[in-house]
């Protein structure tokens, strides 16, 4: 659950309202106040489903829309659901108590059956049994309406309090004091009266209630099935001794061993041992990964075939799966933009049924066949009762948990609702070349001197300069050093030039090592012939760095970065969906020319500089262009938060994850594919549900209001009208519940 650690602002009058920000207090309207020394601890935090912002330390009913408030985050072991307790032990009351009224009701319409029981009798045992079911099984209902009108923000529990109170209070008049109406409204000598209405209505609105607080529950099944994945023990070495130790005990440092078949206890690296790693509950890819020494493991992950020793690094809150946990849960509660059409609609939506209730009245009781005022009621309740807010008000937010939960079971993890919203109307693709279409791994391929250079003297003096650079190809250059044995140097005066290269001093020599601009800009001599050198490798897509030596070309070195396997198929997929690929990269033209013309990708801009990648992307938008970046470096961050939508790879760095709007945890591009399709799939999910919601109103209402009485003398029954409005918010839950067996 979550623990609220951070200063908060709550309402002086209503000491259960908190909330992350200032404003005024749902339930009274006053200013809400900040008190920098109160701290929420160890709290559960309650919110609605339908109304993120209202959020509290305790359970109880949203003051907006009336529904029960969730826990804003899903805890491991699916708790007793008290609402849902609460209305299940109503619902079944109070339909044992109705259906004898139902039969007494409605007896009279089955010819075979013959009731022992007078009229008179009937009546009273209607008004005797339906009164418990009316004022105890209804009383959440007349509450939370009335509620509702105090703090003015009227919802579907004021239309159905007053539409069931309308039935049961007439109905009991007419019983007590039957006197008081005149002969027009008599039927048979008697003034008719609907308690088995009010009584059913309750009955099938606290089934809908209970069945829309089951399908909630199931909302929550992706996050707690990520929960589950933890394991709750590991295995702790301690002085050449192995115990078993609660996996909260875990310290970053500990030494663990980890046997075939064990999951991964947290995040790490491997000490000794080799094996195979299955990752699919992290990423979705179903292959396992081989691991050895030095390699990462996540936890949560299988151990599948190897005994390996594993140092911890990352426990608690700070694992992969923690943050996992965490991302889902706050996008899951986000707003997607779709919502503000709900929205807009909802603010009008109660005041429009009411009035629309009341015309029916005055022209039912002015037209109507006779009884008139009895007719009147009686289509006035059931206008009342079939109009459904809250199914237009969970259209939205239903599709974006159980579909954002969907996501990241398949490894992509959505920051907010208006990401995974947009991405269905993508047209373009900008994407970085290393470590996103490449391994990001380069290797040093050759070594190429000038004049009487050796190779070793040039990579030696090359290596030592660059052992102080964190850039991948510096770190390529300077494995190859160590696997020849060679000697680094200690470099002095170095300085690095984002974008161009790097300078220092070894043995007495200016060594530079960069791009062909960068050693121009320094007055280097015969960069021509290192030009020559580099052009064959460039052709076949490896990069090529341009070394000199106190201002003179001294070689060339060239490093390559296998393409990912996954990458062909990843942008075969892409182009499938109507895609522009267009491939950004600070790579010569040659080398990245080499990797569009074998991935087949669109159109390169190559030679761009780190701070100009975003405005490649700003010009692609300015273009009416709805671009998605992809990239995994820090020099992606601007980028990726200048498109559309950023997409970063799992396996980049913070800053890039932090600046996108998904993270495909793999680092596989084939996720983009995956992420699109989840786009369209929910977006269509949201709109059929949003059918549902409008076509639920749009046809009962005028119905229930008697548009068809003239053509076929249909009335619509307030107990139909009550069956109708009850499912409707059913339907919409059980419908995004769909979104959970989506194949991406």
């Amino acid at each position: 659950m979550e623990v609220a650690s951070t200063i908060k602002y709550f309402c002086p009058m209503c000491p259960g309202v908190v909330s992350d920000k200032a404003g005024d207090c749902p339930k009274c309207g006053m200013a809400l106040e900040q008190n920098p020394t109160w701290r929420v601890q160890d709290k559960i935090i309650y919110t609605c489903p339908m109304h993120p912002e209202i959020r509290q330390d305790d359970p109880g009913n949203c003051p907006k829309c009336g529904m029960a408030l969730e826990p804003l985050t899903v805890s491991v072991n699916e708790e007793e659901n008290k609402e849902l307790g609460y209305m299940e032990r109503r619902f079944w009351i109070s339909a044992i108590l109705t259906l004898p009224v139902f039969v007494l009701a409605m007896g009279h319409l089955v010819p075979s059956l013959h009731l022992p029981i007078s009229n008179d009798t009937s009546r009273w045992i209607q008004f005797l049994l339906s009164t418990p079911v009316v004022i105890w099984g209804s009383w959440p209902f007349f509450k939370r309406g009335w509620h509702s009108m105090i703090n003015k923000q009227l919802n579907m529990f004021t239309l159905i309090s007053m539409g069931v109170g309308t039935a049961y209070v007439y109905s009991a008049i007419a019983m007590i004091f039957p006197d008081l109406f005149p002969h027009s409204f008599q039927h048979e000598g008697r003034v008719g009266i609907y308690f088995e209405a009010a009584a059913v209505i309750t009955v099938l609105v606290l089934l809908g209630q209970m069945l829309e607080l089951r399908a909630r529950n199931r909302t929550g099944s992706a996050v707690r099935s990520l929960l589950n994945l933890a394991p709750k023990i590991a295995q702790i070495v301690q002085d050449r001794e192995e115990k078993e130790v609660p996996i909260d005990q875990i310290k970053a440092g500990d030494i663990l061993r980890v046997r075939p078949g064990d999951k991964i206890p947290v995040d790490g690296t491997v000490m000794e041992g080799r094996t195979t790693i299955d990752e699919s509950m992290i990423t979705g890819e179903s292959m396992p990964v081989d691991k050895s020494v030095g390699d990462k493991v996540t936890g949560a992950t299988i151990n599948n075939t190897g005994s390996i020793l594993m140092k911890a690094q990352r426990v608690g809150r700070d694992t992969v799966l923690a943050h996992i946990v965490q991302m889902v849960a706050e996008a899951q509660r986000s707003r997607a933009p779709i919502q503000a059409i709900a929205d807009k609609v909802a603010a009008y939506f109660v005041p429009s049924v009411l009035i629309a209730s009341l015309i029916t009245f005055l022209v039912w009781a002015w037209i109507g066949p006779e009884p008139r005022f009895t007719y009147a009621i009686v289509t006035a309740v059931s206008v009342l009762i079939i109009a459904c807010p809250c199914a237009l008000g969970l259209a939205t937010p239903m599709s974006v948990m159980v579909g954002i939960g969907r996501g990241a079971q398949a490894g992509i993890l959505v920051k907010n609702a208006k990401a995974i919203e947009l991405l269905e109307k993508v047209d373009t693709l900008v994407i970085d070349k290393t470590g996103t279409l490449t391994e990001g791994k380069p290797q040093l391929t050759h070594c190429l001197p000038l004049n009487d250079l050796k190779e070793d003297t040039l990579l030696q003096a090359a290596a030592s300069v660059e052992q102080n650079s964190e850039h991948p190809i510096a770190f390529a250059i300077v494995q190859a050093a160590k696997k020849r044995n060679l000697n680094l140097g200690k470099v002095e005066a170095f300085h690095s030039v984002t974008g161009g290269g790097v300078i220092g001093t070894f043995g007495n020599q200016e060594i530079l090592i960069g791009k062909p601009n960068f050693l121009r800009n320094h007055h280097i001599s015969e960069i021509e012939a290192l030009e020559k050198l580099a052009a064959r490798l460039q052709a076949e897509g490896e990069t090529a760095i341009f070394v000199a030596i106190n201002g003179q070309s001294a070689g060339v070195l060239s490093v390559s970065d296998p393409i990912k396997k996954t990458s062909f198929d990843a942008i075969k997929d892409l182009h499938s969906l109507g895609l522009r690929i267009i491939m950004v990269t600070g790579d010569n033209q040659n080398t990245a020319l080499s990797v569009a013309k074998k991935l087949n990708i669109d159109e390169v801009k190559a030679n761009i500089e780190p701070q100009d990648k975003s405005k490649w992307v700003q010009q692609l938008r300015k273009q009416q262009r709805i671009v998605v970046m992809a990239g995994d470096g820090i020099n992606d961050a601007p980028a990726l938060a200048a498109a559309d939508i950023g997409i970063a790879m799992g396996t980049g760095t913070d800053v890039a994850i932090e600046s996108a709007g998904i993270t495909l945890v793999k680092g596989d591009l084939r996720g983009i594919a995956k992420a699109i399709r989840l786009s369209k799939m929910m977006m269509r999910n949201i709109r059929q549900n949003l059918f549902f919601a409008f076509i639920y109103n749009g046809v009962g209402i005028p119905i229930a209001a008697g548009v068809l009485y003239p053509l076929i003398a249909l009335c619509l029954n307030p107990m139909i009208a009550g069956v109708a409005m009850s499912f409707s918010s059913v339907s919409v839950i059980v419908n995004a519940l769909r979104l959970r067996k989506l194949k991406l």
